[in-house]
C-alpha cells in the first residue's frame, strides 16, 4: 500500500504541500491540528490530493522534503508583518549607523518574572514510573531587568517589588554609570518604558542614553529574550531553592559567572531569529 500510495504523489502536488507547511498552520487549512505532526499531514494529503497514505508514509514524505519535528515559536496574531519589514531594513539600520556616528553602545533589554516552580530538563526512570523531584510546596518569585549586547556585556538587576518606573529609573541610571560609551537602549512598549517620568528622565539624560522600540508583538526580535530562557532553565529550572533568598542568590550567583564569559551572551546572537543584530 505505502509503495503503491507514494508514487501517486506528484512533484507538483509535494511542491504544494511543502509550501503550504512552511507558510501555514493546520488550523489555518482547515483542519483539527494546532501544529504539523504526521497525523496533520496525513489529513492534509486526503483532503487537499484525495490520498490516502499511512502516516509511515508521511514520515517518509517529511523525511525527503528535509523536515524535522522541532519546537515551534510563538507569534502573535497582533504582529505586524510590514512592521517587522520596516524595523529589519530600515529602522534597525539607521539606529546602527547612527550609533557608529555618536560613539553609542547598543543594549537590548527586557524584564522577566521568575518563579520557584519552574522546571526545565528530564530525569531518567524506569519506564512507567515517572520520577519524582522533591521540593518545596511553597511557591515564590522575583523579577529581573537586563541588557545585552553583541560584544557579550551583560547588565542586571534583580528585585522583588513591582516593576514601575521607579525600578527602570533605577536601572537605567545604574547602566549609563557603568558604561564609558553613550547607550542606546532597545527594548519593547512595555507601559513603564513609555511613562511620562521616564520619557522626562531621558529627556535630562540625551547625551548619554537614548531609548528605542522593537515593533509590537515581536519579542523573538529581542536578543535578551534568550537570556531570559538561558536563566530560566539553568539558574532555575535545574536547581530546586528552598525560600526566596536562596533562588535569587542562585540567580545572582548565574549571571554574574555569565558575565564573566562575554562568548556566552555573543552566542545569543547568532540565534537566526536575532542574527540581524550579531555585527
Amino acid at each position: 500500500m505505502d509503495k503503491s500510495a507514494s508514487s501517486r504523489l506528484l512533484p507538483h502536488q509535494a511542491a504544494t504541500a511543502v509550501r503550504l507547511m512552511e507558510q501555514k498552520c493546520p488550523d489555518a487549512l482547515g483542519l483539527p491540528f494546532y501544529l504539523w505532526t504526521r497525523e496533520a499531514v496525513q489529513q492534509f494529503l486526503l483532503r487537499r490530493f484525495g490520498l490516502s497514505v499511512s502516516v509511515w508514509t508521511v514520515g517518509r514524505y517529511l523525511k525527503k522534503w528535509s523536515f524535522t519535528p522541532q519546537k515551534p515559536l510563538r507569534r502573535a496574531y497582533e504582529q505586524d508583518r510590514k512592521a517587522v519589514k520596516r524595523w529589519l531594513e530600515i529602522e534597525y539600520p539607521q539606529i546602527c549607523a547612527c550609533a557608529q556616528r555618536e560613539g553609542a553602545e547598543i543594549h537590548w533589554g527586557d524584564e522577566m518574572g521568575v518563579r520557584s516552580d519552574y522546571q526545565a530538563g528530564y530525569s531518567y526512570g524506569r519506564v512507567g514510573k515517572t520520577p519524582v523531584v522533591p521540593a518545596t510546596g511553597q511557591r515564590f518569585s522575583c523579577n529581573m531587568i537586563s541588557t545585552i549586547t553583541n560584544r557579550g556585556k551583560l547588565c542586571f538587576k534583580l528585585f522583588t517589588q513591582r516593576f514601575d518606573s521607579t525600578v527602570m529609573l533605577d536601572f537605567l541610571r545604574r547602566l549609563i554609570r557603568h558604561s564609558t560609551q553613550k547607550v542606546f537602549l532597545i527594548v519593547d512598549g512595555h507601559p513603564v518604558h513609555r511613562s511620562r517620568a521616564v520619557h522626562k528622565w531621558l529627556e535630562k539624560h540625551s547625551d548619554r542614553i537614548r531609548m528605542f522600540f522593537l515593533p509590537a508583538y515581536s519579542p523573538e526580535l529581542n536578543p535578551d529574550e534568550l537570556l531570559k530562557h538561558d536563566i530560566k532553565a539553568n539558574a532555575v529550572g535545574r536547581q530546586r531553592a528552598k525560600n526566596k533568598t536562596e533562588m535569587i542568590g542562585n540567580i545572582r550567583s548565574y549571571l554574574r559567572s555569565t558575565q564573566r564569559f562575554p562568548h556566552v551572551v555573543q552566542n545569543f546572537f547568532h540565534e537566526k531569529h536575532v542574527a540581524y543584530a550579531a555585527a
